[in-house]
């Protein structure tokens, strides 16, 4: 199950406790699922009840109470607990889990680039509007990327006339607006890093993600260290992990083996990872934060380079190929899809080769 199965099945029950008369509050569009931070119970969850008791007029344990009735018995979840003031904490049930990887490496593998995209929301568009500032034109530049993601008509302009440099960065600005409409909010670079001179020093991918990869408030690293192909460098991580899944297949298609998830693979970090990127998607874009993105990407990066290290995904030396060689070939190639996915709604491109 994954979270975004739990906000469903837990949505659901809220429904359910609604129509049932058991709960009197308006149902909340969406329910967020969380993982259980380190030290906490359960692999997932949930705080619903606590925005449900105002409303509902009963204490939260109640609310949730009422609700772990109606999610108890859900394919999927194995237990369900209240704790605190009112959280529900799921234990998943560990056999569903299986069929739960097998579903989620075929979403990714069949969706591709677009796996964690939302469908098309008609309606009133969003407006982005921002100084004439690198940092702000990059940024109101892949907010609208991901906005456009979770299906938001979008349309994005800029203060003054832009900059001509902007367009070797991928920036595009549709007109001037006015100063009324809501403004990306970023801290500017440091006095003289214009366009044109991170293009000239850095390249336009790594001049995005140093210019992205901070939060809006903190201060953009526009260092030499960007370009450095090491472990120090976040960006060169990424997409070497990118670089490395996308020779696994070739190297496998040269061995006769095709990727197909049939058999467990046993990489939780990743299989998390995969699991929660719709949902860092849809956050990056409500808080239009396009580094809560970039830091997620290192999080798959770092859970691919942990499957490699444990077990490589293609036959070693005389080893036949089999189906557990199958399925964690695809599961690299899940990784590399949501990375170079990742890496295109930031404006960054994901090589095939470094």
């Amino acid at each position: 199950m994954t979270p975004a199965d739990l906000s469903r099945t837990v949505l659901h029950a809220v429904r359910r406790a609604v129509d049932e008369d058991a709960l009197r509050a308006p149902v909340p569009a969406r329910v967020r699922v969380e993982r259980t931070r380190p030290g906490g119970s359960g692999d997932y969850a949930c705080a619903v009840a606590l925005q449900l008791a105002g409303p509902a007029g009963i204490p939260a344990r109640g609310v949730a109470a009422i609700l772990r009735e109606r999610v108890m018995s859900e394919p999927g979840i194995g237990r369900v607990e209240i704790t605190g003031p009112g959280f529900l904490n799921f234990h998943l049930d560990a056999s569903a889990d299986a069929a739960a990887h097998t579903a989620l490496v075929r979403e990714v593998l069949e969706q591709g680039l677009r796996y964690g995209w939302a469908p098309a929301s008609p309606g009133r568009p969003h407006q982005l509007h921002h100084r004439r500032e690198v940092r702000a034109a990059v940024t109101a530049d892949s907010v609208e990327r991901l906005l456009r993601s979770q299906g938001a008509p979008v349309r994005t302009s800029c203060a003054e006339e832009p900059d001509p440099d902007w367009v070797r960065l991928g920036v595009t600005v549709d007109a001037s607006g006015p100063p009324s409409v809501p403004v990306t909010e970023t801290r500017p670079v440091p006095a003289g890093a214009t366009a044109g001179e991170l293009l000239e020093r850095l390249g336009a991918d790594a001049a995005r993600w140093g210019l992205l990869r901070p939060a809006g408030h903190d201060r953009a690293a526009l260092g030499d260290e960007l370009l450095v192909q090491g472990e120090g460098n976040a960006l060169f991580l990424v997409r070497y992990a990118h670089a490395r899944a996308r020779a696994l297949t070739r190297e496998g298609a040269r061995l006769g083996l095709t990727g197909a998830y049939e058999h467990p693979v046993d990489a939780p970090a990743l299989h998390a990872a995969l699991a929660d990127h719709p949902g860092v998607l849809a956050a990056a874009a409500r808080h239009q934060a396009p580094d809560r993105l970039a830091r997620h990407l290192e999080t798959v990066a770092d859970a691919f380079f942990d499957l490699l290290d444990a077990t490589g995904p293609l036959p070693a030396g005389d080893e036949k190929p089999s189906a557990a060689h199958r399925s964690r070939l695809a599961l690299a190639e899940a990784a590399g899809t949501v990375l170079a996915g990742g890496l295109s709604l930031l404006g960054i491109s994901a090589p095939e080769h470094l």
